[in-house]
């Protein structure tokens, strides 16, 4: 079997440094998400990081990769704080909503893969809640304990990071730059051996009100956040990893750790790339859930966007950079969003595909994308291609064929949008018909006549017949 060709190229934060891709087993690509914390609705920062993770995704399989992809669900052991300290986040989310912790759960899954559906992110091939592998993160750091990489003390077990050489491997930056992924003030632990020692499992003696709990041998308890990364990223992928993907805030302390169990228990370099996408912000600074009221999809669209514009928002954008959002930006988007898919609406899809103009603008398309996955300049492939003096099957084609990436539905959202128009405006016409309907029935003659003109001046003409009323357009 002939051996792939290596073309994609980015920015690995193990390294510092952009560099050709090269999986483990040629042709094959594994690949691990980090997955929300499902105790409440994910804002549109949070999704920035799914859409880019997405286009890694479609990009690699657009090229010819097999992709297996996973993501873990967490429903368990995320505490306040991402240093482990603080009450447990579903914890706080069922006491919000008075549900049980497992309800709050399946609600903001549920929530979490609808607001993906609206921005046409793929499901990950494997989803598995943290729930799920309590036997195996029990089996992990069994044995992490027996080759002396974790303590016991006041009742949780411990990393003892002091056992590394290069604990820091992934973020070695200055402290300074080390606090940026760190969502919220480190509280100390009395516990700890090492100020960056962290924990394993807990266990009743230090959160009375865990709902969910285990019995491990250690004590009745529940496991710390950053062994069910590692943990389910070893269940479905094996012990050699090729991409571990999450947002900037992720790589210290969660990646940090998650190398450092991972590599102690299996003894070898555990996983070759890894992937950060920078944070969205406003003109206040980086979005988060904690400032209160927060922008999701769902906002959005009661204010009349469409997802996918806020995912060609992020799309012009690179991965790698800062975004701030606005409503100015986001309208100047709607705009071109509009007149980009009218644009291809408007071409004749009969004719023959010039097969050569294809392949060339396909291979400066991928070679954007393959170019530390730059979706800015792949967009712009994608408008100098419709400025082209080639004929319009071709871009028919070509538009259908990037859409595979950039997910925009290029080719069908103004089908989709008259469509769904014409579904809303024959609902409305019908709930008139049944309003007149029972008027006449009340023999208020002058309201029947009154929907009738209500809806001409609407252009729907009404017609009564043996068999009830029909309508057209006008």
């Amino acid at each position: 079997m002939k051996a792939m060709e290596n073309k994609v190229r980015f920015y690995n934060t193990l390294t510092k440094k952009e560099e050709l891709f090269v999986p483990n087993v040629d042709g094959k690509v594994s690949m691990y998400t980090c997955g929300p914390t499902v105790y409440h609705f994910a804002h549109i920062g949070n999704l920035r990081t799914y859409i880019c993770e997405d286009i890694m995704e479609k990009t690699l399989r657009y090229v010819g990769y097999d992709v297996k992809r996973v993501m873990n669900i967490t429903d368990v052991g995320h505490l306040s704080s991402d240093a482990d300290t603080g009450e447990d986040k579903m914890l706080k989310g069922a006491k919000r909503e008075h549900k049980t912790v497992m309800e709050i759960a399946k609600f903001y899954t549920d929530a979490f893969f609808s607001d993906c559906a609206k921005l046409n992110i793929k499901t990950p091939d494997v989803v598995e809640p943290a729930t799920n592998c309590i036997p195996e993160f029990i089996k992990m750091i069994s044995g992490l304990i027996d080759k002396g990489y974790a303590y016991l003390a006041g009742g949780n077990v411990y990393f003892d990071t002091s056992k590394l050489k290069e604990y820091y491997v992934l973020s070695n930056h200055s402290e300074e730059e080390l606090l940026v992924g760190v969502r919220d003030d480190v509280e100390e632990d009395s516990n700890k051996r090492n100020k960056s020692d962290f924990v394993l499992w807990f266990t009743k003696s230090k959160f009375e009100d865990q709902e969910l709990k285990w019995e491990s041998p250690w004590g009745v308890g529940y496991p710390g956040w950053h062994i069910e990364c590692s943990c389910i990223s070893l269940k479905h992928l094996g012990e050699f990893m090729d991409i571990h993907c999450g947002g900037v805030d992720n790589i210290f302390p969660h990646h940090t750790n998650e190398i450092a169990q991972s590599e102690s228990y299996l003894g070898h370099k555990w996983c070759n790339y890894w992937f950060h996408v920078h944070h969205l912000n406003d003109k206040t600074g980086k979005m988060s859930k904690s400032k209160g009221d927060f922008l999701t999809v769902s906002l959005l669209e009661s204010k009349g966007y469409n997802p996918l514009v806020y995912r060609l928002f992020c799309l012009q954008s690179h991965y790698r950079k800062p975004l701030e959002f606005s409503y100015e930006n986001l309208d100047n988007v709607a705009s071109a969003y509009d007149k980009l898919v009218n644009r291809i609406a408007s071409l004749n899809k009969d004719g023959e595909v010039d097969k050569e103009e294809f392949a060339a603008y396909r291979e400066k398309f991928e070679a954007a994308l393959c170019d530390d996955f730059n979706t800015s300049m792949a967009i712009t492939v994608l408008y100098d291609m419709l400025k082209a003096e080639i004929n319009d099957a071709t871009k028919f084609a070509l538009a259908e064929s990037f859409d595979q990436v950039l997910s925009l539905k290029l080719t069908t959202a103004v089908a989709d949008q008259k469509e769904s128009i014409d579904e809303e405006l024959s609902a409305f016409v019908e709930s008139k018909i049944a309003e007149r309907a029972q008027a006449k029935k009340e023999k208020d003659f002058a309201k029947a006549d009154a929907i009738r003109a209500e809806l001409l001046e609407k252009g729907i003409v009404l017609k009564d017949t043996r068999e009830g009323t029909v309508w057209s357009k006008a």
